[in-house]
């Protein structure tokens, strides 16, 4: 696209906005279609509220005084889904079960244009240890890692202790392996916090990532495209907490930041080349928010990690550094819907035995 944007005709397009989820980020989720929601023009774009709610039902919904919740009539996913056949599906989802590439599947199945990354892309990014076995074959710079599963901590716990303190080392950070908005995730500076971050981290997911601490700078840029995406200026993080956690993204908004970041050109480049590298070998499409740090120890741009979902609340840094690029909010959304007919249209159509 090189940074040019076209408009969906004139025609009408219907759009299904699915939100909420049973992941641990269903309140972001319900955060991010409520404001997605309130920019979409309906005049051109009759909207369909689906929420599914904590325990995965899915509900007729509405917008509300205080937003989106996922409560309403219960509806059948693929029933709902069929009845409207000629619209395109916003899948508004964080987390496990998702954003994860299940829900994407189910549209595939149902022959749906929707926004966002397709099955893999959507899988293999939200899967840190996968999504670090590819950019270790990719070539692309990020931080020293192992990855430790449930069977091998309750095998022997003290054997992944001494692991970890090998290599990557203390301090270091603990992930579950398939979570977003830094839930789950731990700073570890000393032994004694290790298996208590291990077992929080276990929680959430069966496989935990385990990374150094990178002493640095948190820098991201957006993506917004398909085989040649539009990249955004950087934006830069400077966190509240001792790293960008939970709270400090959506709940007492310590954190500042600054877009676009102030960054010399060489490293702009960097990060921008880097993100595109990762977009394309990770299989994503439509939109994505690569977070990267800016380590003070020598070794440059290192990718932290490819989130094919960002937020979209008021705070989010997706909007804040298209709109900083050029790109306002409304001209976000047009683009996603316009990127899912294109794909859909593209989808090979014939099967043969």
């Amino acid at each position: 696209m090189n940074g040019t944007f076209g408009r969906v005709g004139g025609e009408v397009i219907e759009l299904v906005v699915l939100f909420g989820g049973r992941s641990a980020e269903h309140e972001i989720s319900c955060i991010t279609a409520s404001h997605v929601v309130a920019a979409i023009d309906q005049r051109r774009h009759p909207v369909t509220l689906i929420g599914i709610d904590r325990e995965g039902r899915w509900h007729e919904a509405e917008m509300g005084p205080d937003g989106l919740n996922a409560t309403g009539p219960v509806v059948e996913p693929t029933q709902v889904l069929r009845a409207r056949s000629g619209a395109v599906v916003l899948p508004l989802l964080h987390g496990p079960l998702g954003e994860d590439g299940t829900v994407q599947g189910l549209l595939e199945l149902m022959d749906l244009p929707y926004v966002g990354s397709g099955v893999l892309g959507s899988a293999v990014a939200m899967d840190k240890a996968m999504t670090k076995v590819v950019l270790t074959a990719s070539g692309i710079p990020q931080a020293a890692h192992t990855v430790v599963t449930d069977r091998e901590y309750l095998t022997d716990p003290d054997h992944v202790v001494e692991r970890v303190r090998s290599h990557p080392g203390l301090p270091c950070f603990v992930k579950p392996a398939n979570m977003g908005s830094s839930v789950g995730v731990s700073r570890v500076d000393d032994a004694g916090s290790l298996v208590d971050a291990i077992e929080a981290a276990l929680s959430y997911d069966r496989t935990v990532v385990i990374e150094e601490a990178i002493g640095g700078r948190e820098i991201e840029v957006a993506v917004l495209g398909s085989d040649d995406p539009f990249i955004s200026a950087p934006g830069e993080i400077i966190p509240g907490d001792h790293f960008y956690s939970y709270a400090d993204k959506y709940l007492d908004g310590r954190s500042r930041t600054v877009v676009p970041a102030d960054l010399d050109g060489p490293t702009v480049e960097r990060v921008r080349d880097l993100a595109r590298q990762a977009f394309r070998a990770l299989r994503c499409d439509g939109l994505a928010r690569c977070d990267f740090f800016l380590a003070d120890d020598g070794r440059g741009v290192l990718l932290n990690e490819v989130n094919t979902m960002p937020g979209f609340t008021p705070i989010s840094m997706f909007p804040k550094m298209m709109e900083a690029s050029g790109v306002p909010y409304g001209e976000i959304i047009e683009r996603l819907i316009e990127l899912a007919l294109e794909r859909h249209a593209a989808r090979p159509r014939r099967v043969d035995f």
